[in-house]
Parts: C-alpha cells; structure tokens; sequence
C-alpha cells in the first residue's frame, strides 16, 4: 500500500533552509561610501549599535579585519542589533552585511521607506545580503537593523554597508546598551507590483471551504470521490506523483484506497470529477505533500510540469492545481508553470505552504504567491504542525489559538495578497494532524474576527476584511471520521459573514 501522509510534524529547523527565499548579493568588499558608525565591529565593541539579548564583538569568525557581531536569540528576543543613520530624503541607498551561522535579518525601516528586509535561514560559511531602498521626501533618518530568530543558536555578522550619501545628524551615535527586544516583524518588505484583478475561478461562491480528498488510505474513512458533501467547494486530489523526467508529474488512483471501496476503477474516477463539477465543486490536483519529491527548479522543469499537468487536466477534468510542495519551491521557475497551465485551462490555482513559509514577502512561497498574484485563487496556509510563530503584531504566538490564526493571517494580507485569496488551513481532527488541532468554532472565531472585527482573541488586526476567503482542512477523509463535524461547522460560520 503506498502511504502518503500529507502533514507529518516537520522539525522546523531541518525545514528553514529549502522553505526560506534568500536573497544573496554577489559583490565584494565594502563600498568607500559607507555611512554607518562602526560598520565592521573593529572597534572591539557594538558602539554605534543597540542591541537587545546577548551580543558580542569576536574575533573568529570574522569575514574581513580583526572583529565581527555575534548575538544569540533568547526566550522571545530576537538579538536585534540597529543604528540609526541619517540620509537624505528622495534619495536610492544599498544596504549588505556579511553574515554566518543560524538564521539572519538584515532590514532597514524609516519614515517614507517602510519596512523591507531580507533573510537567510543560515550557513556554515560567510555569504552576503543585500538590498536597495529609495527614502521619502520626508525622510531624514533611516533605522538599519539586523537580527536573528527566536529560539535560534548565534548568528554572526560583518561588513554591513551603507551605500550612499549622508545626511545631516540629529543626534549623537548611539552606544550599545541592554535594551528590551523591539522585534520587527518579517512581513512588511514591499512586495512586488502585481495586478489587483480578481483572477477568473467559474462559479466559486465568495467565501469557500477547500479540503483535501486522500487517494490513499491511512485509517481515515475512505471515500469515493462523488461522496464528498457539497460544503466542499474546492476538492483538492492528493496527491501527483513525481516522474523520472525533472518537474514533470503523474497521477494514478491507488490499489489501496480501491481495495477499501470494494475495486474503484479510474474510469469511475472521472466520472465522479464530473459528478463533482455537475454539482458547482471545483476539482483540482494537488502536488507535494509532505514526502512530494517534485522539483521545479528550471525553466525545462516548469515546461515538464507545465505540459503533464495539462495532461492531467485533459485526461482526468481537473479544474486546476494545488502547489503544496513542502520542501521547497522556486518561485521564478514555478510561476513559469503555473501561468503555462492556467493558460491550459487550470484556472483554479490554490497553494498550501506552511508557515514559516509565509513569515515575508522575501520568502520563495510568498514571492511566487505575489508573482501569480493575477490568477491566484487561494493560499490555504497550514495553521498546523508549526510551532510558535511570529504575528503582524510583531509578538510570538502559538499553534493552536486564534490569535495564531488572525495574528498570522494578517502577514499574507498586509504584505500583499488580497482577502480573497486567504484562507485559513487546519486539521479536521486531532488524528489528521501532528500538533496545532484546535475546534472548529476556533476557526469560525478568527474568521470573524478577520471579516467582522468580532470573536477575536488578544490579537485584533487594525483592519476588517470582509472579503477573507475561507478555511481548508485536511482533510475530508479525517473529517467524515468525525461525522463532518469541521466542515458543518465552518460551513455555518461562512454563512454568516458579510
């Protein structure tokens, strides 16, 4: 029996470095026109830097001179070091620093520039970030920062680089101090223009529930494809399998799961899509799951991927497709594909990253995201199997809340997705899931709260969005297990948004 289990607890550490975009300049030494005070610690100590939690000036490693910054993420600091450097208004900088070692930040924030930063989940060796801002017109004072993660080990880093012309000083250089941690928040990078078009997805109603239909069998209940209930507005198929040809991918109906329903045969496979469709369901495949071996990391991968998908949705009727690629995707390559196949009739396009695949716009998933933004459906991100994680709010929550599920939904919003392409991705049972199950009125609550500015727990976002999608589960085969207790229940909750 070929056993696919969609979520198994993945170890978030192990997971960091294929889940996080990275952004990586290829320039050398630091520019002349540096303007930061004590740019590469040679001082022998953070002067010109405040930073919170333990931090220190060493002297191995070191990327250039004598000395380098080592800070050490504790509790719920993040070993945030910054400076405050004054520029000039209406004027294009590049900020870089050298780092090594566990996951770093490098970002600038300031009146007129926002917040944008960018990140890499760690190394063993010295690689460099780097990224271009423009100041406003009022702006007279950027704030550079770096920082690590929480719970994370030392991240170490030199040569950071102001690139561009100073402006007039308001205050002395700050000195290093013990500080209580003012954590930034990986979320507010400015994400690339897209279009703000509503993508075409048929007759899908304004608010949607998406589940996940298992095309195999694990001790959940099995089911035929047509006896999915219609609360299900997008059946996700799980899942496709990968091929010997790189990026391209197959689809078979498993022994197992026909055995459990005395021989279904693919011929009534399609029939039930059909069914489904006659029925106002969207049906569409999925791609990944947590042992998904499908890479799409070249443009003849996105073509491969492209082409046997389309395939797939001439031979079988698929609506679309579900990117749930759980060790990693390329956004630029992937999003190739993805417009390939909705230009061949897949025009429901949903995805499921988890969550620290969404924690910034800087990350692959939520580049790709904002990449498709034009015909995206929906992003059903995984509330689940995750571990604490940081809010719009810029405080650490746990799995298992509300305040998870607003707090972290509110990234997605906030760094450019609509609300209508965000939807919020639980376990319908505490056996479909690792960790993070919580009732499903929980997610008729955060729904709420996000639509209505009602039910929320201690995390209420500054702004209502009536349009938020909806909910997915995996999957419906654990919730028929439960006499369909989660979707009854989110389904009535749906109803009552605006």
């Amino acid at each position: 029996m070929k056993v696919k289990p969609k979520h198994a607890f993945l170890a978030l550490l192990s997971s960091l470095a294929v889940c996080l975009g990275v952004t990586f300049a290829v320039s050398g030494s630091a520019s002349a026109a540096n303007i930061l005070t004590n740019p590469g610690f040679e001082l022998g100590t953070t002067s010109g830097w405040t930073c919170s939690g333990t931090s220190a000036v060493v002297s191995t490693p070191v990327h250039s001179g004598t000395r380098a910054l080592s800070a050490t993420p504790a509790g719920q600091d993040n070993a945030r070091c910054s400076q405050s450097v004054p520029v000039k208004a209406n004027t294009a900088y590049t900020l870089s620093a050298w780092v090594q070692g566990s996951y770093t930040y490098l970002g600038v924030t300031g009146t007129g520039t926002g917040d944008k930063n960018t990140w890499t989940p760690g190394t063993g060796s010295w690689s460099q970030l780097s990224l271009s801002f423009t100041t406003g017109a009022s702006t007279t004072s950027v704030e550079i920062y770096l920082h690590g993660w929480y719970g994370q080990p030392a991240y170490f880093a030199d040569d950071v680089n102001l690139d561009g012309p100073g402006g007039s000083p308001t205050t002395t250089p700050t000195t290093t101090t013990s500080s209580p941690t003012t954590s930034t928040s990986p979320t507010t990078s400015n994400p690339p223009t897209t279009t703000t078009s509503t993508p075409p997805t048929g007759n899908l109603p304004k608010h949607v529930i998406t589940g996940y239909w298992q095309n195999f069998y694990n001790g959940a209940k099995a089911l035929k494809l047509a006896d999915v209930p219609t609360k299900y507005n997008i059946i996700a198929v799980s899942f496709a399998d990968a091929t010997t040809t790189p990026g391209a991918v197959t689809f078979t109906l498993d022994s197992g799961l026909s055995s459990q329903l005395g021989g279904y045969t693919d011929a009534q496979f399609k029939a039930d899509v059909k069914t489904a469709q006659a029925r106002g369901q969207k049906v569409i495949l999925s791609v990944g799951g947590e042992k998904g071996t499908i890479r799409v990391d070249s443009s003849a991968a996105a073509t491969n991927f492209a082409n046997s998908m389309k395939s797939l949705i001439a031979t079988y009727g698929f609506d679309g497709v579900d990117i749930d690629l759980e060790n990693g995707v390329n956004a630029t390559y992937m999003a190739q594909a993805l417009r390939a196949i909705h230009a061949g009739g897949g025009t429901v396009i949903t995805m499921a990253p988890q969550t620290i695949d969404m924690q910034s716009t800087g990350a692959e998933y939520f580049k790709l995201a904002l990449s498709v933004k034009d015909i995206l459906t929906i992003v059903n991100m995984q509330y689940y199997n995750s571990g604490s994680m940081l809010g719009c709010d810029q405080k650490v929550y746990s799995q298992g809340t509300v305040d998870f599920l607003t707090g972290l939904a509110c990234i997605q919003l906030q760094g450019g997705l609509r609300p209508d392409q965000v939807g919020l991705g639980l376990p319908a049972s505490g056996s479909a899931a690792g960790g993070g199950y919580q009732a499903p009125g929980n997610t008729v609550n955060a729904l709420n709260c996000l639509a209505k500015g009602t039910n929320c727990g201690s995390f209420k976002p500054s702004t209502t969005y009536p349009t938020i999608r909806g909910a997915m589960t995996w999957s419906i085969n654990w919730d028929a297990s439960q006499g369909y207790a989660w979707s009854n229940t989110v389904s009535a909750g749906l109803a009552g948004l605006p």
